[in-house]
């Protein structure tokens, strides 16, 4: 006999539970139901598997064998679903003694350092892996279930997909990056046209900050001369360092070269900013380890927000 749809675990489970405290008032406690709806669902098993249950002894419901038999065999549904479960979601990386995270190279400056000091403290038994990587990157291998979460600019398009759970952390405008030996006048903004003969340095394609770089001079009218594309951050400052090219990138990264390369606020109309955040799947939002990263990127973005008045 197939078995009915409306069998389902939750009716087990009252059922059970019935069965252990052998009364409806303390089974409704137990699991925070009124004592109409565990009647009703144990009135309505017993409808389902179409034999009788139970005996009624004035308002007290008596199991019969037949509760004894299926007691049994729900229990091992209800254990084996139980164990399905648990293994599914470790198969899935949920809830893991484990976090992967994708970030960019120029956040490793402060912004995960912090994030990692936190997590340490409210989850000291989980282990980080960090892998660093492009948003294109970083995206497809969050897609993939290879990362767990990913910090990274985020557009409009990316917080409207509704697979993605986007926790910003801060705003950071992009800049125009130059050694300091070209002496440019810190308190003038940049305009893009005034270096129409300049070499530059970038990014390679796949980084938030490159499609940035490409908008700029767009509206500029010209196509910059890019003389050499690196994959890090970091490398690309100290070509700007040593009179190589310049370029544009985040404003963060005055830190890293301040007295031996300049950043320059762009003029107005070039000018953007990047949303950083941090992006999980949604129909992770429950993992308790991502629940502490978004925890800590709250307080981190409430500390950015309050340091800025």
């Amino acid at each position: 006999m197939p078995i009915n749809n409306d069998i389902t675990f939750r009716k087990l489970t009252v059922f059970a539970t019935f069965m252990k405290k052998e009364n409806i008032a303390r089974t409704a406690e137990a699991m925070g139901l009124s004592s109409v709806s565990v009647h009703r669902a144990l009135h309505s098993l017993e409808e389902e598997i179409r034999c009788p249950l139970f005996s009624h002894k004035g308002r007290n419901l008596v199991p019969l064998p037949a509760a004894s038999t299926l007691l049994e065999y729900a229990t091992d549904v209800i254990e084996t679903m139980t164990r399905g479960i648990e293994e599914t979601r470790r198969a899935s990386g949920f809830g893991l003694a484990r976090l992967r995270i994708g970030t960019l190279y120029s956040l490793m400056l402060e912004t995960v350092p912090q994030l990692i000091m936190g997590m340490k403290l409210r989850r000291p038994d989980v282990e980080l892996d960090l892998t660093m990587g492009s948003n294109q990157a970083l995206l497809s291998m969050l897609d993939e279930g290879m990362l767990d979460a990913i910090l990274i600019p985020v557009t409009e398009d990316e917080i409207k997909r509704n697979q993605l759970e986007v926790l910003p952390l801060f705003e950071d405008d992009i800049c125009l990056a130059a050694p300091a030996s070209a002496g440019l006048n810190p308190d003038a903004p940049a305009d893009l046209r005034d270096f129409l003969h300049q070499k530059f340095v970038s990014l390679p394609e796949g980084f938030a900050t490159y499609v940035g770089f490409q908008e700029a001079f767009h509206i500029a009218g010209f196509e910059p001369e890019i003389i050499m594309r690196v994959n890090d951050i970091f490398s690309i400052l100290s070509l700007v360092q040593a009179g190589v090219g310049m370029t544009l990138m985040p404003g963060r990264m005055e830190k890293v070269y301040g007295n031996d390369v300049q950043l320059l606020k762009l003029a107005a109309p070039y000018q953007m900013r990047q949303l950083i955040a941090i992006v999980f799947p949604r129909n992770r939002e429950h993992d308790p380890n991502l629940l502490a990263l978004a925890a800590e990127g709250r307080m981190y973005a409430l500390g950015r927000g309050e340091s800025k008045r």
